[in-house]
C-alpha cells in the first residue's frame, strides 16, 4: 500500500520568494556582506568600491528574487529536502554567473573596479553565496517548521474551545423536545428537524474551514424557533440585520451560543420575559454585530467565564488584532458587540440579510 501524501507543512515548503520581504532580505544580507568586507582591517576603505559593491548586490538580489520566484513552484515538487537543496544550488549558480559577467564587463570596459584574478573573484563570491545561502535557508526552514507547529497547536486550541460550547445548547434543546412530545407532536417534529441541524453543525468536527454568516444566521433561527416554543410570548426578538453580507466568512458555531446566552441569562430569569435585540451594520471596513438583552435584577447563576474567552480567542485567531469583542452591562441591558474587519474583496460584496453575534456570560 502506498504511503499517503503528507500535508504541505511536512513537505518543507519554501518561503514566498515573490514577496517584497524576501527581496528585502536578500538585499540586506548582501549589503551587510559588502559593508563587513569594506570595514575589514585590511580593507582599502574606498568609497568608490563600496558604491559599486552595493550596486552589484542590489542587481544580484533582484536577479536572485526573480529567478527564485519563477522557479520555486518547480523546486517545491522535489521530495524531502530537495526544495531547499535546489534553491541553494540555484543561488550559488546565479552568483557564479553574475560574478563572471561582472568580471568580464570590468575587463572589457577597462574600468579596473575588480582587483585580482578571475577565478579568485568568482570563487570568493561563490563561497560567500554558499555560506550565506545555507544560513538563510536554514533560517527559513526553522521558521516554516515553527509556523507549522504553531498553526497545529492553535487549531487544536480552537477545536477545544468549540467543544466546550457544544453540549450545553444540545442538552437544552433535547429537554425542549422532551417537553413538546406529549403536548404538541407537530411542534415536536419541527423542533427535531431544527435540532438535527444543530447536531449536524455541533458535531461536524471534521469541518475545519469557515462557514458563512448566512449559515450561522440560519442556525440561529433554528435555535430561536426551539426556544420560542419553550418560552412562548416571553421571548421577543427584534432583528435589525439587513446591512450584513451573507457571504462573510465566519467561524462555525460562533453566533448560536452567543444568542443562546442572551436567552438564558436575559430572558429565562424574567417571569414577564423580554426582548432580545439583534443588530448588524457596516462601519467603514468592518462589520459590527450587536446583541442586546435585558439584565435581570437578580442575575442568573454564572459560570466560569469560558464563553466570552472562547469568543475572543476564536475571533482573534481568525481575524487578527483588528477584531474586537466588547461585552458588559449598559444600564438595564447587557450588550455584546463584535467588531469584525472586512478585507477589500468582502468590502464590495452584495449586502444581505440576517445576523447575530453574542457572547457567553458563563
Amino acid at each position: 500500500m502506498s504511503e499517503p501524501a503528507r500535508p504541505r507543512a511536512e513537505r518543507n515548503p519554501l518561503p514566498d520568494f515573490c514577496s517584497l520581504p524576501a527581496l528585502f532580505a536578500l538585499f540586506v544580507v548582501g549589503a551587510l556582506t559588502v559593508a563587513v568586507m569594506w570595514l575589514a582591517p585590511d580593507g582599502a576603505r574606498d568609497w568608490r568600491a563600496f558604491t559599486i559593491g552595493m550596486a552589484f548586490v542590489a542587481w544580484l538580489a533582484l536577479l536572485l528574487a526573480v529567478a527564485l520566484c519563477k522557479l520555486s513552484p518547480y523546486l517545491q515538487r522535489l521530495p524531502g529536502y530537495g526544495p531547499y537543496a535546489g534553491v541553494w544550488l540555484l543561488m550559488v549558480l546565479i552568483v557564479v554567473l553574475a560574478s563572471a559577467v561582472a568580471r568580464w564587463m570590468d575587463s572589457a570596459l577597462q574600468l579596473e573596479l575588480i582587483h585580482g584574478g578571475n577565478l579568485r573573484f568568482i570563487g570568493d563570491n561563490a563561497l560567500i553565496a554558499a555560506l550565506l545561502g545555507a544560513a538563510m535557508l536554514r533560517y527559513f526552514y526553522v521558521l516554516a517548521q515553527w509556523q507549522a507547529r504553531l498553526a497545529a497547536v492553535t487549531r487544536a486550541q480552537v477545536e477545544a474551545l468549540q467543544a466546550r460550547i457544544r453540549p450545553h445548547f444540545l442538552f437544552n434543546s433535547m429537554n425542549t423536545v422532551a417537553a413538546l412530545v406529549r403536548v404538541d407532536p407537530a411542534a415536536a417534529e419541527r423542533t427535531i428537524e431544527d435540532l438535527s441541524e444543530l447536531f449536524r453543525a455541533a458535531l461536524g468536527q471534521h469541518e475545519t474551514r469557515d462557514g458563512t454568516l448566512g449559515d450561522e444566521l440560519a442556525l440561529v433561527e433554528r435555535y430561536l424557533a426551539i426556544e420560542q416554543l419553550r418560552l412562548g410570548e416571553r421571548l421577543r426578538v427584534r432583528r435589525e440585520l439587513d446591512e450584513l453580507p451573507r457571504d462573510f466568512p465566519l467561524p462555525r458555531l460562533l453566533l448560536q451560543p452567543l444568542v443562546e446566552n442572551a436567552v438564558r441569562h436575559g430572558i429565562q430569569p424574567l417571569r414577564e420575559g423580554g426582548e432580545v435585540i439583534l443588530q448588524g451594520r457596516r462601519e467603514a471596513r468592518a462589520l459590527v454585530i450587536v446583541i442586546d438583552n435585558p439584565l435581570p435584577a437578580t442575575p442568573a447563576r454564572t459560570g466560569n467565564g469560558h464563553g466570552l474567552d472562547n469568543v475572543r480567542q476564536r475571533i482573534a485567531f481568525r481575524y487578527g488584532t483588528r477584531a474586537q469583542v466588547q461585552a458588559g452591562p449598559q444600564g438595564d441591558r447587557f450588550v455584546v458587540r463584535l467588531h469584525l474587519p472586512l478585507d477589500d474583496k468582502q468590502h464590495t460584496l452584495n449586502q444581505g440579510g440576517n445576523d447575530d453575534a453574542r457572547t457567553d456570560r458563563r
